[in-house]
């Protein structure tokens, strides 16, 4: 199944609510799995962004419907990458040098 990292960065309104980060983490994970993809795991980080989400899901569609629910809320922004392990990327190199 395809892996995505999601980089999270609060809103003013996800600041003023940082008590209740724990709770929303775990909303989020079951939110995921009701669309059908999978909180491989989240990170609490220092730096440029807030949280790092490590998700696997079985398309772009299904990662994004996730996404867009949770941001919908209005305590996160994210910004999203397709993430491809070592195998895939052979494969990748492979095609492309033919």
């Amino acid at each position: 199944m395809p892996t995505y990292v999601a980089l999270f960065n609060w809103t003013d309104q996800g600041v003023r609510a940082c008590a209740d980060t724990v709770a929303r983490a775990e909303n989020f994970a079951a939110m995921v799995e009701d669309v059908g993809a999978k909180l491989v795991n989240l990170y609490w980080t220092v730096g440029e962004y807030d949280l790092v989400g490590i998700i696997e899901a079985p398309d772009d569609e299904t990662v994004s419907a996730a996404l867009l629910r949770n941001c919908a809320a209005g305590n996160v922004r994210t910004t999203t990458l397709r993430a491809f392990t070592r195998d895939e990327t052979a494969r990748i190199i492979a095609k492309a040098t033919g």
